[in-house]
């Protein structure tokens, strides 16, 4: 089976959505940002202050592309998707399954957590221009998942019974 990769904007729910997915469909997880972490032995936070965002998403992109890519759950950062590059491979090598949750959603689970250096004490408006800006980018994707005012065990019935639409459709 081709890989599955989480997406969507910091907060959406990739890591717990994940980690439930891959429990119920006997599979590994990994997430990207983690990683990183443990390749450079830095926090994602170090990582942006001492080399930048731009290094960062390089990192990025390099782990993407080192990560399985057959019977695994990959949960990615919610900035992967700004780069073409990025997109091309996941949809290359699996299916890109965006969590979509309303900005006040969002807002309430990030905006004070400081190991998200870019939502750490953004307000509500400029995370709202941060999400409309790669908003475009999270569209493209293989299903599109609404996550709120949803559990997190209807949300995994959703992605693997969608799942198993889209191969059916494929065959």
């Amino acid at each position: 089976m081709k890989a599955i990769y989480l997406t969507g904007f910091m907060g959406a729910g990739k890591t717990t959505v994940g980690e439930k997915l891959a429990a119920e469909m006997n599979l590994p997880v990994l997430d990207t940002d983690q990683e990183i972490i443990k390749k450079l032995n830095k926090s994602i936070k170090d990582i942006f202050e001492q080399q930048g965002e731009h290094y960062f998403r390089l990192e990025e992109t390099k782990m993407l592309k080192e990560l399985p890519t057959e019977n695994i759950i990959v949960t990615t950062g919610g900035g992967i998707v700004i780069k073409e590059e990025n997109r091309a491979w996941m949809k290359e090598h699996g299916h890109i399954v965006m969590l979509h949750a309303d900005l006040n959603t969002i807002y309430d689970r990030v905006h004070s957590d400081q190991t998200r250096p870019l939502a750490s004490k953004k307000s509500k408006d400029e995370l709202y221009q941060l999400y409309k800006s790669r908003e475009s980018f999270y569209k493209d994707c293989s299903l599109l998942i609404e996550t709120d005012h949803k559990n997190i065990e209807v949300i995994v019935k959703e992605i693997k019974e969608r799942l198993k639409e889209s191969e059916i459709g494929n065959r």
